[in-house]
């Protein structure tokens, strides 16, 4: 017996309002300029950096966030740059592209 048929037994005469369930919505600003998407090695380590977002900090925290779940892999937001450790610029580009930002590669 589930929740719901205990609620029933308890409250027969109540009838439950249907809310309509909201899809959550990426509120994220997308700019005219492109998004700069550039690969680094520091410490002899790859890393991937996004930066040129002209946005709000928290939709950038956000989408940092989504991109390293999304990956799986380790990062940071520091000085209005995304660092991901590892190059995942293809991923990022296409994970990108698909929000609607334009993503310009830079080096190598």
């Amino acid at each position: 017996m589930d929740l719901q048929d205990q609620l029933k037994n308890l409250f027969p005469d109540h009838e439950p309002e249907e809310s309509p369930e909201e899809e959550p919505q990426d509120d994220l600003w997308l700019q005219d300029d492109p998004l700069i998407c550039k690969y680094e090695k520091r410490k002899g380590k790859p890393i991937t950096i996004i930066e040129g977002y002209t946005g709000a900090d928290d939709d950038f925290k956000k989408l940092a966030k989504e991109i390293k779940t999304t990956l799986g892999v380790g990062g940071s937001f520091k000085n209005e740059k995304i660092i991901i450790q590892g190059d995942y610029r293809p991923q990022i580009m296409e994970m990108l592209q698909d929000k609607g930002f334009q993503v310009k590669r830079v080096g190598g």
